[in-house]
């Protein structure tokens, strides 16, 4: 029987709740308790009951209940007796403090009575021992001037059980709803489990004897999700779930399904948290040559037709074309412009009957966005929402615009941004970072696997795609978010035997967004990294619509068309 579950979600979800030991004889806990924050308010909510019967009806009320709804839920079992089976003895427990309610469960005891605090902010209204750790917490949060876990200092908070863990057993969970506390005994007396749950799934169902928890059963949502257990469940077969014990002494400190924090005994914070992203170091400057090759094949001639070529990279300040050249098989009637978005753009129209057409572009382009991330250091604090003027808004619609899904699909993509915001406390720049890294590592690369038209909520449900569908993803988040994003269409130098070598032998699409008094920077959400000396940009726009490298149209002829791409970019020899 797990005495403490602790989950942690991305989004709000509606769990069910079965508590199979209030439903055999002689099984029944002496108490148990469920805590959660109904859709992310501060108020939590407390289900709870000491001494229950066997088919207890408030317990048989749980497993049917939709209104369970929440992204944080702590429950407790009590399995041994701190003084008398009464609610005030149960777990979890409950306070209020900084505008917050904060709920608390612990496994384990003291073996020694706490001497009393000074002037303490909090008292206990039971007799636990764990209620009693709870308000020694709290009065010592009070005391710091610290009004949310948010504003405490792990490495404080650390400190703080260690001093009671020198008391007795300590493995505890506490949380204000938006952060989850987690803590494993130093001693390894009472032992904590996490696993990590990730999308795509279609059902979870968490079991053993004496509990059952299914995280599908009211609805479709599919969350990412940190689970912390005494003892590990059994999760349904259709999950790729894996419990891992926490070290002991660790402190983990979780946000939004995430992992935001792990601090060790040693009083260092863990660089192995799976939530922090990469940040880039300074790149040096960088010459790439680069060769576009594009053959179109019909199995007629091809009589007459209208090609619009995007091929000649960017010149401006981060990115410098030394040479361009352009080679087209067949002639026609050209014109070159400079389009709505500031791409270089060619029209051909070409009368004359082909059976093959060849563009091969080449360009040698110096590379100089060397480090994405130096305004950070002269700039303060840049938080979500954006403010921008009218004016402003009206030049960056077209940026602002999310892409035309059903609105239920938008909902879902709105919370799903939504709680990187939160997780890193509106943090413009840490949001973006966090987003880029995320679909990184937690989707797959997978060609052939979608579509020009597979949606951005398509590529959010199935958790792979291709460089595209990731830009389009990024792209409609960050919109969302209210940060103007474009799609940008370019080549990619990775090394001469990378394992994403088959990016640089096609065009590469990543993200920009546009950051106020900085300008537009990119985000690679394929590979979690920001865009410096190794990304060439060719073109940009709303969508792969306006950025594509190479389009047109046939008027008369053709017919069994076959197209071969071939992408070089190497570095130009000194």
């Amino acid at each position: 029987m797990p005495n403490l579950l602790a989950m942690s979600f991305e989004g709000d979800l509606v769990p069910s709740f079965n508590l199979r030991c209030l439903q055999e004889p002689g099984k029944a806990p002496d108490g148990w308790g469920l805590g959660y924050y109904p859709a992310g308010e501060p108020a939590a909510s407390v289900i709870k009951e000491g001494a229950p019967t066997e088919g207890s009806r408030r317990a048989t009320i749980i497993p049917g209940w939709d209104h369970l709804a929440g992204s944080v839920f702590l429950l407790h079992l009590r399995t041994a007796s701190w003084g008398a089976a009464t609610a005030a003895n149960t777990q979890p427990f409950l306070r209020s403090h900084g505008g917050r309610d904060l709920l608390f469960a612990h496994g384990g005891s003291l073996e020694r009575r706490l001497a009393p605090l000074a002037n303490a902010a909090f008292e206990p209204v039971g007799s636990t021992d764990s209620e009693i750790i709870f308000c020694r917490l709290l009065s010592l949060l009070a005391a710091s001037g610290t009004r949310t876990l948010d504003e405490l200092d792990p490495v404080v908070f650390s400190r703080w059980l260690a001093d009671l863990n020198a008391q007795g057993s300590l493995t505890l969970a506490i949380t204000d709803g938006h952060s989850l506390f987690l803590y494993a005994d130093v001693n390894g007396h009472g032992e904590l489990h996490l696993a990590h749950l990730a999308p795509p799934y279609a059902q979870v169902q968490l079991t053993d004897p004496d509990l059952e928890v299914d995280l599908t059963s009211h609805g479709v949502k599919r969350p990412k999700g940190i689970l912390a257990c005494s003892t590990p469940l059994e999760v349904s077969a259709d999950v790729a779930v894996t419990w891992s014990r926490v070290d002991p002494g660790h402190l983990l400190v979780i946000r939004e399904g995430a992992i935001h924090a792990d601090h060790t005994p040693s009083g260092t914070l863990a660089d192995t948290s799976p939530a922090r992203p990469r940040q880039p170091v300074r790149a040096a400057v960088k010459c790439l040559d680069v060769r576009h090759r594009t053959v179109y094949r019909y199995g007629n001639p091809v009589e007459k037709s209208f090609h619009l070529l995007r091929v000649v990279p960017f010149h401006d300040r981060m990115q410098s074309v030394l040479e361009h050249n352009l080679f087209v098989s067949v002639g026609g009637q050209e014109v070159e412009y400079e389009d709505v978005f500031g791409n270089q753009a060619r029209k051909i129209h070409i009368s004359q009957p082909f059976t093959e057409l060849v563009i091969d572009a080449r360009s040698k382009v110096e590379l100089r966005d060397v480090d994405p991330l130096s305004f950070r250091r002269l700039r303060t604090r840049t938080t979500i929402p954006l403010v921008w003027m009218p004016w402003q808004r009206h030049m960056l619609q077209p940026y602002l615009l999310p892409p035309e899904l059903p609105e239920n699909q938008l909902v879902d993509l709105t919370e799903y941004a939504m709680s990187f915001a939160r997780r890193n406390d509106d943090d413009l720049i840490d949001t973006l970072l966090d987003v880029n890294a995320t679909i990184h590592k937690e989707y797959a690369y997978r060609q052939g696997s979608t579509t020009n038209a597979t949606t951005a909520y398509e590529v959010f449900s199935m958790r792979q795609g291709v460089c595209q569908d990731f830009a389009n993803l990024f792209i409609c988040m960050a919109r969302l978010l209210g940060v103007p994003a474009r799609y940008v269409c370019g080549y990619l130098y990775t090394g001469p035997k990378h394992e994403n070598q088959a990016q640089a032998e096609a065009s590469h699409a990543w993200a920009q967004v546009y950051l106020p008094e900085v300008g537009w920077r990119g985000f690679d959400p394929t590979n979690g990294v920001l865009t410096q000396t190794d990304h060439v940009r060719v073109a940009v726009g709303r969508s792969y619509v306006d950025a594509t490298p190479t389009g047109g149209a046939i008027f008369r002829g053709g017919g069994g068309e076959m197209l071969e791409v071939a992408v070089t970019c190497e570095l130009a020899p000194d």
